[in-house]
């Protein structure tokens, strides 16, 4: 990429490998410009090797063919050299450049990969987080030992590096700027680049004009002389993929933005790689092909400034994040289906298990939830308020709190904002259910009366009833069990009522542990009996399994320990049907628990070992910690 640092690179290489002697015939270097508007040519670049080799005025010969001659017949006198060919971007600059011996060394740079050679690539990435920090804290060390910014702020100097994008050219200029603004702290850097939503822009402007090799500390140029050698279909595919709802994009969602079959595509992605403007993703396992591609964040930038400056452009570009949010709507809704599907539903569209819905949620998780943010304009609104609908189940099942609460509120001020009294209402209720599991109990209480009030007002009894059922849980969960048990009461009335003996079943799991909460042991025995027995009837096994560890729980608390045990082993033998780790780390601690009540420690330490590796599976390390805290008291 542009601005990677290859110069650099190839430069720090040229001089370690001099002082270790491994070219006593000495060192060329060219600047072929292969990315300015006048690109160096063979011819042009032979005559300023010429010259360096000591062959100038009347030595020089007259045509370019002898020219090329005497170059070749020069090196073959001399010991062993390096040539770096810089910044090439055509084989034609190059290819009568490299010597006819194998006793001298080429290396070459370029923003294209040179497959057409018989070369060794090497890609160079941006620089990790740590070496960004680095790289600028040195800059300012070595201008002024007293500047101790970097020190005083880390965070701002982190934030300043991922702001850069960790490119070493956008950090090299960063710290330019700060070494000229001495009397401003980083974060007065931060806050213009962020207020401003352009890093090149900020850091353009402010840019102290050349680097160490005369080469202009600008970011734009760069970026767009690569853009302007792209065929044009290449650039509307880089265009399109700076609209997409993350930085990281899979192929499959790449088709519905650029409206492109999968060859088609693939050959254009291919080809923005090899240029490096795309970076492909290669899977866990590092197999080929790349299913996802990554756009690095001021490319982004670059390529969302082009289209907001074109009416033509930001057309094209709302047609596609059109077709995207259809895209995503249409399977998140078919792998929602999916994890809540019970026997006797409809089969959902596409996929056949539910660790197929669930593998497809996890790869374009990030892609979704940012999708959901573009509800925030009018246009989507419709489309991304629907998205969120889709994505609860899911956020909860994997506990990605902060996600769901993201979505959720985003959902909400779309419907607020147009009017939509149900969608709002439906908002609420799901944030108040993502404000509950991430521990913020009394912001959920408020957000399910909300909801609760707004069902009311609609006349939707059924989801009024729903509401109710949430708002008992964050009360429970605010440590008000008496005012959770009367609206849990309520709720399982109004299901009842209705014949909806799914959502009853729910009601009486709730209810009981409500009563358990407030020590009513055989009353929560009852409840999580019929729940039980309501769940197997209606063929929901994965709630099964939470009523299972549920009466296990209350059964425990009426000192019947040795049911209790059984009941958790039932309730394990479905959580693991279900891979639901977290579920099986709560019962597997409820399980250990119960076993030192009887007076077995090696059997509780089992359990709790057991618990803190489900826990670690299901990225909850606090529980996983205090379960290993558990069974290392009992050694």
């Amino acid at each position: 990429m542009g601005g990677i640092g290859k110069t650099a690179l190839a430069v720090e290489a040229a001089h370690r490998a001099r002082t270790q002697g491994w070219f006593p015939g000495g060192t060329l270097f060219v600047d072929l410009r292969g990315y300015d508007d006048n690109p160096v040519t063979a011819d042009q670049a032979v005559l300023a090797l010429l010259d360096a080799l000591g062959a100038r005025g009347p030595d020089l010969p007259p045509t370019a063919a002898r020219q090329y001659d005497a170059y070749r017949a020069l090196l073959e006198r001399r010991d062993r050299m390096l040539l770096i060919l810089d910044n090439a971007s055509d084989p034609a600059q190059l290819l009568e450049l490299l010597p006819d011996t194998d006793r001298h060394r080429v290396l070459i740079t370029s923003r294209d990969r040179p497959d057409s050679l018989p070369v060794r690539l090497i890609d160079l990435e941006t620089l990790d987080p740590e070496e960004s920090v680095a790289l600028v804290a040195r800059a300012l060390h070595s201008a002024d030992e007293r500047d101790d910014r970097a020190e005083r702020e880390p965070d701002a100097l982190r934030e300043l590096t991922a702001l850069c994008g960790h490119l070493p050219l956008a950090l090299q200029i960063g710290a330019a700027l700060l070494r000229r603004r001495r009397l401003r702290d980083i974060a007065s850097l931060v806050t213009e680049i962020r207020k401003t939503g352009d890093a090149t822009a900020v850091l353009d402007e402010g840019s102290p004009g050349t680097d160490l090799y005369g080469r202009s500390l600008v970011l734009r140029p760069v970026l767009e002389t690569s853009y302007r050698r792209l065929p044009p279909d290449q650039a509307r595919l880089l265009r399109l993929l700076c609209l997409g709802p993350g930085a990281e994009t899979s192929t499959e969602a790449i088709a519905a933005l650029a409206d492109l079959g999968t060859e088609v595509l693939l050959s254009l992605l291919e080809e923005l790689a090899a240029t490096h403007l795309v970076t492909p993703v290669r899977c866990v396992d590092g197999s080929v092909p790349a299913t996802r591609w990554r756009v690095h964040d001021l490319v982004r930038a670059f390529g969302a400034g082009l289209v907001a400056a074109d009416a033509g452009l930001r057309e094209e570009g709302e047609a596609a994040r059109k077709r995207v949010l259809e895209y995503y709507c249409r399977w998140a809704h078919a792998a929602d289906d999916r994890l809540r599907w019970l026997p006797g539903m409809p089969e959902p569209e596409r996929f056949a298990a539910r660790a197929q819905a669930l593998a497809w949620l996890d790869g374009e998780r990030a892609g979704l939830v940012a999708a959901v943010g573009w509800a925030r304009e009018e246009r989507f609104a419709g489309a991304a308020v629907q998205l969120a609908a889709c994505l609860g189940e899911y956020l909860d099942w994997r506990r990605h709190f902060d996600d769901w609460i993201t979505v959720a509120e985003a959902a909400r001020e779309a419907a607020h904002r147009s009017g939509d009294r149900l969608d709002e209402a439906i908002a609420w209720n799901s944030l108040g259910l993502a404000l509950r599991q991430a521990g913020r109990a009394e912001e959920a209480i408020d957000a399910h009366t909300r909801a609760r009030d707004f069902f009311q007002a609609a006349g939707d009894s059924h989801r009024e009833a729903m509401a109710w059922g949430n708002l008992g849980l964050a009360l429970r969960r605010a440590g008000r069990a008496r005012e959770a048990i009367s609206a849990l009461r309520r709720v399982r009335d109004l299901f009842q009522a209705a014949g909806d003996s799914h959502r009853e079943a729910n009601a009486w799991g709730n209810l009981g542990s409500a009563l358990r909460a407030v020590g009513r042991a055989e009353e929560a025995i009852d409840a999580h009996t019929r729940a039980r027995d309501l769940y197997q009837a209606a063929g929901d096994r994965h709630r099964e399994a939470r009523a299972w560890n549920n009466f296990g729980l209350a059964l425990r608390q009426a000192g019947r320990i040795e049911e209790a045990i059984e009941a958790y082993g039932k309730s394990l033998e479905l959580r693991r049907e279900f891979e639901d780790w977290y579920g099986e780390g709560r019962t597997l601690s409820n399980l250990a628990f119960a076993h030192e009540a009887a007076r077995r420690p090696a059997e509780a330490r089992t359990a709790y070992l057991q618990s803190a590796d489900a826990y670690t599976r299901a990225n909850a390390p606090t529980e996983a910690a205090q379960a290993r805290a558990a069974a290392e008291a009992l050694a």
